[in-house]
């Protein structure tokens, strides 16, 4: 009856804020917000008829459920589109070196074509932002698959080394475009009990991208394969036309119909999309009262409830590249044959793209059944030890015979499971509603500008302290980040949006110092 009371009074607070006069200083567009504000809210029935959300329950009807399912696939044929590119290298290259053309590579344009793609993907980052506040995280995305399709192109019709190369900028342009909004587009149209599976089901279509590429390269010839390519960018945008935009980007623009039209439409149950949105439209409205709206965007940004998740996500993307995530997927049938063994290096890689694929599967499967903490624990200290051991094996020179592929299969397999997950996972859940978008974009265009420098350097490392000292690297950041987020990582599984902001405004920084509710349970 309590919460019903509340509800009902924050109904009515809405209600009058709204009918007061606006100060002559107020720009036309926000007395326009607050009479659609104002329309919205005379136009639903008070929340406090609606039970509230019990943690175990079914949050959306099954149809809403299927809705989610359906659009999540939508932003799956772009995220293996996305995968496209990254993968390429890693087949091209190989055919490159040994065509007797104008064409064939060095190993210094091989490290260019490889790493080029991760220099423009941070351009594409750092516009994302802007981009999807400006018009939507849908509509972001429809525009990414332009200048995707335009790199293929380039690719498959070049005739020399730079044309090649700017194709690849191109892709990687539009790859740094798509990032972050997939992430915060996803993690907005879910409901919490689905949003892990969700937010990870992208990867799974991202490394069946890879798989994709590198089935192709193996039969087909690397020119073929880029114009291939071009498919499921041109099916991604047509059916993103079918998806609503994301209600929580609708209600911060005052399009309160529409966010709500939206929501029904993705819980199912026009009561429920009501309830969801008019928390939505609460904290939001909580947020001006507090004058947090008129808050500068940097100025936002150093406060601690903003600076803890950003600076977390930032330093496990550092530690995520430097374990060599990546690496392994540029680099596949180099490292194989470097760090050698029984097996053919091209079967070898493409059993790692499959490893990859399994992997994320089951991570999906298993963020809906364990909390996310124990994942990442596992996919860390697994990560570690395979690398670990191969800097132990190659080390002593005895990486003859199936142990070094073994470990190989294994690292890609751990490192997959949580680590290759988690960056999207905690953009989509960590970072407060009103900066999620710029935030987001930042993120990955920061991760792409670092991971671009390292996978440049790779061909030097690795001349330089030789296979086993770079897998000992690998090993040592798997570590380094395991501890970190066992230390700072907060579990958010079965946690709407809005209680992952509230636990980032208490004062605490580390996950076993947090505060305990009322009720005496952590939260």
């Amino acid at each position: 009856m309590k919460d019903k009371s509340m509800s009902d009074g924050a109904h009515e607070a809405m209600l009058a804020e709204s009918r007061k006069p606006q100060v002559k200083s107020k720009k036309t567009h926000s007395d326009e917000e607050y009479e659609a504000l104002q329309s919205f809210l005379r136009s639903i029935s008070s929340t406090a008829t609606l039970p509230p959300y019990v943690k175990g329950e079914t949050y959306s009807s099954l149809r809403g459920v299927f809705n989610q399912c359906l659009i999540t696939c939508a932003v799956l044929v772009l995220a293996a589109a996305a995968g496209h590119p990254i993968g390429f290298s890693a087949v091209a290259l190989p055919q490159l070196q040994t065509e007797n053309s104008t064409m064939r590579i060095d190993e210094e344009m091989g490290s260019w074509i490889a790493s080029i793609h991760s220099a423009a993907t941070p351009l594409g980052s750092m516009l994302s932002g802007p981009v999807m506040e400006a018009i939507g995280r849908r509509r972001t995305l429809q525009v990414s698959t332009l200048p995707l399709v335009l790199g293929w192109i380039l690719i498959g019709t070049s005739v020399n080394h730079a044309l090649l190369l700017l194709g690849r900028i191109v892709c990687g342009f539009a790859v740094g475009l798509m990032a972050a909004p997939s992430q915060v587009y996803l993690g907005e149209i879910s409901e919490p009990r689905l949003r892990g599976l969700l937010i990870g089901t992208p990867f799974v279509a991202y490394s069946l991208g890879v798989l994709y590429v590198y089935a192709l390269g193996g039969a087909l010839p690397w020119r073929s394969v880029s114009f291939l390519c071009i498919v499921l960018p041109v099916l991604a945008f047509v059916v993103l036309c079918l998806s609503p935009e994301s209600p929580t980007w609708l209600a911060r623009r005052g399009r309160f119909h529409e966010a709500m039209a939206s929501m029904a439409r993705l819980r199912g149950n026009p009561d429920i999309a009501q309830r969801e949105l008019h928390e939505l439209i609460s904290a939001r409205e909580k947020e001006k009262a507090r004058g947090e709206e008129t808050v500068p965007f940097f100025a936002t940004v150093a406060r601690a409830p903003v600076l803890k998740p950003l600076l977390l996500i930032n330093a496990f993307n550092m530690l995520q590249i430097l374990s060599g995530s990546y690496i392994v997927i540029f680099y596949a049938v180099d490292i194989v044959k470097e760090a050698g063994g029984s097996l053919d290096p091209h079967m070898v890689a493409n059993a790692s793209a499959c490893t990859r694929l399994g992997m994320t599967v089951l991570a999906c499967i298993l963020l809906l059944k364990i909390t996310r903490r124990s994942l990442v624990m596992v996919s860390g200290l697994g990560t570690a030890l395979c690398t670990l051991g191969l800097a132990a094996v190659l080390y002593g020179d005895s990486g003859a015979g199936l142990i070094t592929p073994v470990l190989i299969l294994g690292y890609v397999a751990f490192n997959t499971l949580g680590f290759f997950l988690l960056p999207g996972l905690m953009i989509g859940e960590l970072l407060p509603t009103k900066v999620r978008g710029l935030c987001g974009g930042y993120i990955f265009c920061v991760f792409n500008a670092v991971l671009f420098g390292f996978t440049k350097l790779y061909p030097v490392m690795k001349n330089g302290v030789g296979m086993a000292g770079v897998f000992a690297v690998f090993g040592s950041a798997a570590s380094l980040a395991t501890v970190v987020l066992f230390l700072l990582l907060p579990e958010t599984k079965g946690k709407s949006l809005l209680q992952i902001e509230q636990y980032y405004q208490k004062p605490n920084i580390l996950w076993v110092t947090r505060e305990k509710a009322s009720n005496g349970q952590r939260v």
